[in-house]
């Protein structure tokens, strides 16, 4: 490879018990499932960046890559976070609601 030339796959990592083992951009946490969350809302790359300004833009592009690559993993792992979401925030409602709760009306 020519110096200079970045290996693309040198632009994201994923780490087991990192951010739940999903692939992120290289040094930063921000998760591939992020930037696709953020794109798929209408937002350009450039935009992206400026809310993560540790990232890179090839970082995001790199991103975008793999969730295009891999489209249907990320999005039913996208779901089944929803899903898993809703279902806490039931639970603590549940759990407000109780006699002895933190009932706050």
């Amino acid at each position: 490879m020519a110096a200079g030339v970045v290996d693309i796959d040198r632009l994201l990592e994923v780490r087991p018990g990192f951010r739940g083992g999903r692939p992120c951009l290289r040094g930063t946490g921000i998760t591939v499932h992020t930037i696709a969350a953020h794109h798929l809302q209408g937002m350009s790359p450039e935009e992206i960046l400026d809310g993560f300004p540790q990232a890179s833009l090839a970082g995001i592009h790199a991103a975008l890559a793999y969730y295009y690559a891999n489209r249907a993993e990320v999005d039913a792992d996208s779901s089944n976070d929803r899903v898993l979401g809703d279902q806490a925030i039931e639970r603590q409602e549940r759990e407000w609601d109780e006699p002895g709760g933190r009932n706050i009306s």
